[in-house]
């Protein structure tokens, strides 16, 4: 009976893979943004309060300006592989935050036999909305052999590093990907200037991916400039921002005021 069970549900698997394939369905809730909610997306900065808040702005500071010197974005005219270049690398470390503070968070309610107050499903939201932000720039460009080891070292370390620093104060930690936000809103704006300024002319004329289009639901016809700058991603990390400086002021057995896909 269990080969007979396995071999109908291995042919009605088989038979799933035809249909056409809704990247909404295999999701974690998400917010859908308005174009009321567009318009009012800021570049903000939450004033650092006391040591822990000095020492998350700073390193984010200091590990921002490291990366746009290496990276060649302080330097001559961005273009479209620049950008690229630095949203691929940038949201495979962006995805990382949310993964690590919704295991340790996991691990630590089994652990101790206490409820998590509603964090894990937020950080696990935050987690695959950074990932697919990085699906839908890999749609359009493919990195190479060295730059995917760069990825890969990268991600050892942070990883590494993050995971200890949750342990230790995960209002650092929240703090610190508050800030990252706050400078990931400030980097899609000037992509956003870029494009005003006539900078990205290929990208004008690019349709948005598929993957974006089902993702954030938007109209069959949506090009690049919505994805990127205007609709979906600098809203998706203006929403981070504001949900990591609030969970920051929170202490860990205060209950997560946001709702799934909120």
């Amino acid at each position: 009976m269990c080969f007979l069970a396995f071999r109908t549900a291995h042919k009605k698997a088989k038979e799933s893979d035809k249909k056409v394939y809704d990247e909404r369905e295999a999701t974690l809730p998400h917010p859908i943004w308005s174009s009321e909610e567009l318009e009012q997306i800021k570049v903000t900065h939450k004033k650092p309060e006391g040591f822990v808040d000095n020492a998350a702005y700073y390193s984010v500071q200091t590990l921002r300006f490291g990366f746009d010197v290496f990276s060649g974005y302080k330097f001559g005219r961005r273009t479209e592989k620049t950008w690229l270049t630095r949203i691929i690398f940038l949201e495979t470390v962006a995805g990382v935050p949310g993964m690590v503070a919704a295991m340790i968070r996991h691990l630590h309610s089994l652990r101790r036999l206490k409820r998590d107050h509603g964090w894990i499903h937020t950080l696990l939201e935050e987690a695959e909305n950074e990932r697919m932000h990085l699906m839908t720039a890999l749609q359009i460009r493919k990195p190479g052999f060295l730059f995917r080891w760069s990825i890969i070292g990268v991600q050892a370390m942070f990883v590494s590093g993050f995971s200890v620093a949750y342990f230790v104060s995960p209002r650092f930690c929240h703090r610190f990907v508050g800030y990252l936000e706050e400078e990931a809103v400030i980097t899609y704006s000037k992509c956003l200037q870029d494009f005003d300024k006539g900078y990205l002319k290929v990208w004008e004329k690019t349709q948005a991916p598929e993957v974006a289009i089902k993702y954030w639901n938007l109209e069959p016809d949506a090009m690049m400039r919505d994805v990127i700058t205007v609709t979906c991603i600098r809203a998706d990390e203006a929403h981070h921002r504001t949900v990591n400086h609030t969970l920051g002021s929170l202490k860990p057995h205060e209950d997560n005021p946001f709702r799934p896909g909120c």
